[in-house]
């Protein structure tokens, strides 16, 4: 059942002592019954080679590959032109309120994009010229210019895309989603993170499990070397072998957490290594590229010195959600272009451009873009101004967490539209404006969730992705 349906009504007696289990249900009871069933799911591990849930709702997608534009792109120099700050280009102004962060003091000055833009597709698309592959994938694309973060540093705001709080310490996205439906394949984790060399700004606690169990967190593959450290067992050692060891090592496990009952760390570390055996014998062929062909490989760019990196991200995420994988995120940066934004974005850009556009028909081509959710995103948006350094030859772009660039493939999106719109400046989402809770809320419902029942009962009350609850953004969906 998916987290939140209603628990057993077979209340106990409070004649009799109570147990675990039977102060869990009167705890529940009080303030309501909602996440009572995953409690309890989670004390026991699973006994079934499936370990999905039923969705509250029909979902439109089955899974979800996240690709995490870290460091904030410019909405203005990638997928919505503003001709009026050409008209404005260098012009001097004042800005009033509160500033967009330390870098916004002293004299700001308009700069218009250095790049040109086109309309692609039959939908018509706005894009960056840089944009050369992904403007055949457009019509697969819902574009939307209406969210809206709430922080405009780093760290709280990564936080606050990823997990919903900008404080950190919560699950992330991809953990509430495994925890809702569970994982198709019981040899793989259920959320997969391929991150930079270096950590986002925020670090692991972008992908972590917050209060939920220890299962949940997400499952970081190295960019370098091997993906999973000791991955593979010690020279000289057999399967039989390694298996007979596990069992001996699951005993004791077992004896020591019958006199520690209700340390669910212990029962997660339990889980971890049993997970950690089957996957030594699923993930080497999965993370194996060379079983792709060469077409494959060159559709995506792997191999190229500007795209490769990103390539192996986006190749390995379709490989991922096409065996059971329910969420990956993937991350391309730094997209913090304070200074030389036409150098800047322009590289990033053509990094991403074709492995993303690749994905994108990958999937299609083999039936899976129907049910599998694309999101791109950062963590907010850029401004349309900047001071002048370099002496007055380095333009670039402050944190704006009043626009930003986001958009959305496959899974039961409206495909092929354009979403939301900001000011004539690209200053201000001002038409179907919507926070980051919005569209957490709407991610889950088209994974089937309800984010009003997807809870979790954690220091005295039910928690839940939104915080306080949202709305869904009916325009974005099909």
């Amino acid at each position: 059942m998916a987290r939140g349906n209603a628990a057993n009504t077979d209340r106990p007696s409070l004649a009799t002592p109570l147990d675990r289990r039977q102060l869990l249900y009167g705890l529940g009871a009080t303030v309501g019954s909602l996440a009572l069933t995953s409690l309890l799911s989670a004390e026991e591990p699973a006994t079934t080679s499936e370990t999905t849930s039923a969705p509250h709702f029909a979902p439109r997608a089955k899974r979800c590959i996240f690709l995490m534009m870290e460091g904030g792109p410019s909405h203005i120099d990638t997928f919505d032109p503003k001709p009026e700050l050409t008209r404005r280009h260098l012009q001097e102004f004042s800005r009033s309120g509160e500033q967009q962060s330390a870098m916004s003091s002293g004299k700001r000055y308009f700069v218009k994009s250095p790049f040109e833009f086109i309309k692609a597709g039959e939908c018509g698309a706005d894009l960056c010229v840089h944009w050369q592959h992904l403007r055949e994938q457009v019509d697969e694309i819902c574009f939307y210019r209406g969210g809206q973060a709430e922080s405009v540093n780093h760290p709280t705001a990564c936080y606050h895309l990823n997990t919903g709080n900008r404080f950190g310490g919560d699950p992330a996205v991809g953990a509430w989603v495994t925890y809702g439906l569970g994982s198709a394949n019981e040899n793989l984790p259920g959320f997969v993170v391929l991150p930079r060399t270096s950590y986002p700004q925020g670090g692991a606690a972008n992908w972590s499990n917050g209060f939920l169990p220890a299962r949940f967190q997400g499952t970081p593959l190295r960019p370098h070397g091997s993906p999973i450290l000791d991955l593979n067992p010690p020279e000289g050692t057999t399967r039989p072998r390694e298996r007979e060891n596990f069992d001996l090592l699951s005993e004791l496990n077992r004896r020591h957490l019958e006199s520690r009952s209700g340390r669910g760390e212990l029962e997660a570390r339990m889980e971890s290594y049993e997970l950690a055996y089957r996957m030594q014998t699923e993930v080497p062929g999965i993370l194996d590229l060379e079983g792709e062909d060469q077409r494959t490989l060159d559709l995506y760019g792997v191999g190229a010195a500007k795209t490769d990196a990103f390539a192996r991200k986006c190749l390995l995420a379709r490989r991922l959600v096409e065996r059971g994988v329910r969420f990956v995120q993937a991350y391309a940066g730094n997209w913090d272009s304070h200074d030389y934004i036409e150098r800047a974005h322009g590289s990033l850009i053509r990094s991403v451009d074709q492995p993303i556009a690749a994905l994108l028909q990958d999937l299609k081509q083999r039936g899976l873009l129907q049910d599998t959710l694309v999101m791109f995103c950062g963590e907010f948006g850029r401004t349309p101004d900047n001071g002048l350094r370099g002496g007055g030859k380095s333009y670039g772009r402050d944190h704006n967490a009043d626009a930003m660039a986001m958009w959305f493939a496959g899974g039961g999106v409206n495909a092929g539209h354009t979403i939301g719109a900001t000011d004539e400046l690209g200053a201000k989402a001002v038409e179907c404006v919507h926070p980051l809770r919005d569209i957490h809320v709407t991610l889950l419902r088209l994974m089937g969730l309800d984010d009003n029942r997807l809870t979790y009962y954690h220091a005295g009350r039910f928690k839940q992705l939104s915080q306080f609850g949202g709305k869904v953004i009916h325009e974005l969906l099909a």
